[in-house]
């Protein structure tokens, strides 16, 4: 029977004895069965350069292992201790702005110093010689949210050497980074930099190959210790959590393939119905990278930050938040933390066990979720069903994150979540791909604002569609090659012919754009030209009357505007039709995500309205037992999962 992971972050170094008892007692009456121990321990674990204090950590396993709990042991590199940054000051992040850092925070180092990959790989080797044989070991977890920049000269070094690999000469690089613009031709790799603060734009495609290269160089230092955890301990997974946000310079999608579990942290940027979307919006996205197994590492247990501004979880809106994760294939619910800090920089960061303790309505929640999840453990071998795949790449976000741009509203991420969130409130089942990936399976592909379009991503995106799947192209998509060069003879130069249309300008717009279908659209509009395609709808008044905002040709769809949810639903509603699906009927706010088995169909119903809601379904609700026959209720705030016996 699988088992599904139930616990978080444990970081017992911050607390007293009595109270390690005391957690050990809460943790069995939550039902916790892991605990991530460890993540910031550097300077309790080595408070001195050679000098290792494992008492204590020794003490914690032995009790996390008495208590029937399994550790996620982590490298604690994220956070070198004091004592290093004053040895090692090269090791030390420098600014674009040439401002060395000094510790004080986390993620005080640089990646590319000697000294630190040094003593990464060494802390590592000490924790993986003398927990290789604890019973309480399950899995490993390398550093934590890789993701630090840094900008002085072991990084220009290693940066150097990089595009070395890349271009192999500097011919090659002149003229991938068009470096004849504004005199900027190299004549010796020594010239060469990382971007740091320049006179006025920096160089694009400088840019842009420098978070390529800070993700390829993470990524190595991740294998240095993966490499030497895996000799030690061949037999237990190794792990790192992928944190997700513009200052990111990870390509998720390659990370996936180094990993024995993709791990994902989730905390959303808001507190209404979007905390919802964006859940769903990352499960996808974790499931997408780890190919249908990962895990929820971290999350916030009681509230959510609202733009800088703590929110208070509504009751049950903790679970539905954990449930939308493992209902999407995530193989547990593990937070951040198990115990709120009483001091440091996160001190109101919520807990499992918050500042009121265990006598409060944040932990009997917890509780409950802990009591309930074993029962929906045998969902977790299932398959999620997904027939429309959005495709992701990192890379185009990563080139429109930039300044010079035809509009400082173009949001890449916006545009992904947008597409993600028509599908969502449809109830269609979302996969996302990359977009080199073979798309075959599925009956419809979204690709919003693909910015960046290699030779490579144009043959695998006409390759769908020859093969006869709708695909739904948005504005922005195919402008530039991979090294950001525009693809001349008119807009989208990548997708012009398999769309049939020609977009000779940009239009940005502040306010409303208004189109002859009634709808609405707001920001961005396309001066469009038909070149085989058929408008389906044209815009209203302004500059572009008449002009075709929505374009259809075949089985190939484009807007050249930036649609209004009502609109956009309705564009995708269009779309998933002509592939032939069907919506789902549900009110708004409320979810259905199914998975399915050799043998069963799976159905999580999540509410997330302030009324009770019905729905056609029969099957055993998995939670209470109970037969339903022709129609589920579930409670305002609440879920359900249902489990149907498939025939054959």
């Amino acid at each position: 029977m699988p088992e599904l992971y139930y616990g978080g972050d444990y970081n017992p170094e911050q607390w007293s004895p009595e109270i390690w008892a005391e957690d050990m007692e809460l943790m069995r009456r939550a039902g916790v069965n892991l605990a991530t121990v460890g993540v910031f321990s550097w300077s309790s674990l080595e408070p001195e350069p050679g000098r290792y204090e494992f008492g204590w950590l020794d003490q914690v396993l032995d009790l996390l292992h008495g208590n029937g709990i399994k550790v996620n042991l982590a490298t604690p590199t994220a956070s070198p201790p004091p004592w290093f940054s004053l040895a090692h000051p090269d090791a030390l992040p420098v600014t674009a702005d040439g401002v060395r850092l000094l510790h004080g925070s986390r993620d005080t180092y640089c990646v590319c110093a000697p000294a630190y990959r040094e003593a990464a790989v060494g802390i590592a080797r000490v924790l993986g010689e003398r927990y290789r044989d604890h019973p309480a070991l399950a899995m490993w977890h390398v550093h934590n949210e890789y993701g630090s920049t840094c900008h002085c000269d072991h990084v220009a070094a290693s940066f150097r050497t990089w595009l070395q690999g890349r271009y192999g000469d500097l011919a090659a690089l002149n003229a991938a980074w068009t470096t004849a613009f504004w005199s900027q031709g190299y004549s010796v790799w020594e010239q060469v930099f990382p971007p740091r603060r320049t006179q006025y734009l920096p160089n694009p495609a400088q840019m842009l190959d420098f978070r390529r290269f800070l993700s390829d160089e993470l990524l190595t230092a991740f294998q240095e210790q993966k490499s030497v955890l895996r000799a030690l301990t061949p037999d237990i997974p190794i792990t790192t959590n992928f944190v997700f946000g513009g200052w990111v310079p990870v390509d998720h999608w390659r990370w996936a393939r180094e990993v024995d579990l993709v791990a994902i942290d989730h905390y959303p940027d808001g507190s209404g119905i979007e905390a919802e979307q964006q859940t769903a919006f990352g499960a996808d996205l974790a499931r997408s990278w780890g190919g249908g197994r990962w895990l929820l590492m971290e999350q916030a247990a009681g509230s959510f930050n609202d733009r800088g501004r703590m929110h208070a979880k509504e009751p049950g809106r903790m679970a539905r938040n954990s449930i939308s994760h493992i209902a999407r294939g995530s193989s547990g619910a593990l937070f951040f933390q198990w115990r709120a800090s009483r001091g440091g920089a996160e001190r109101f960061h919520s807990g499992m066990v918050p500042h009121a303790g265990a006598d409060s309505r944040a932990f009997r929640e917890i509780t409950e979720l802990g009591e309930l999840l074993p029962r929906l453990a045998e969902a977790d071998t299932a398959e999620v069903e997904a027939e429309v795949a959005i495709l992701w790449d990192a890379e185009s976000w990563w080139a429109t994150d930039g300044p010079a741009l035809p509009s400082p509203e173009i949001d890449y991420l916006a545009a992904v979540r947008a597409a993600h969130r028509q599908l969502w409130q449809l109830g269609i089942g979302t996969d996302f791909a990359h977009p080199t990936a073979d798309l075959t399976a599925y009956r419809v592909v979204v690709v919003p604002s693909l910015y960046l379009a290699s030779d490579e991503v144009i043959a695998s995106i006409n390759q769908y569609a020859d093969s006869g799947g709708q695909l739904l192209i948005t504005s922005l998509s195919g402008i530039a090659d991979e090294t950001t060069q525009i693809r001349l003879g008119g807009y989208p130069g990548a997708f012009r012919e398999l769309l049939g249309v020609r977009v000779e300008e940009f239009l940005p717009v502040d306010g409303t754009i208004h189109l002859d279908t009634g709808e609405l659209a707001e920001g961005w509009s396309e001066r469009v030209r038909l070149e085989g395609a058929e408008a389906i709808a044209h815009y209203q008044g302004g500059a572009l009357d008449g002009l075709p905002a929505i374009t259809r040709r075949d089985n190939v769809w484009y807007t050249s505007t930036w649609l209004t949810d009502p609109a956009y639903r309705s564009l995708m509603t269009q779309v998933v039709g002509a592939a032939g699906i069907t919506p789902v009927d549900l009110p708004d706010g409320v979810e259905v995500i199914t998975r399915r088995s050799a043998d069963a169909r799976y159905r999580f119903v999540l509410n997330h309205t302030a009324e009770d809601v019905r729905l056609p379904s029969d099957g055993i609700e998995l939670v209470s037992g109970e037969q339903v026959d022709g129609e589920v209720t579930v409670a305002a705030g609440g879920w359900t999962a249902l489990r149907t016996k498939l025939e054959g």
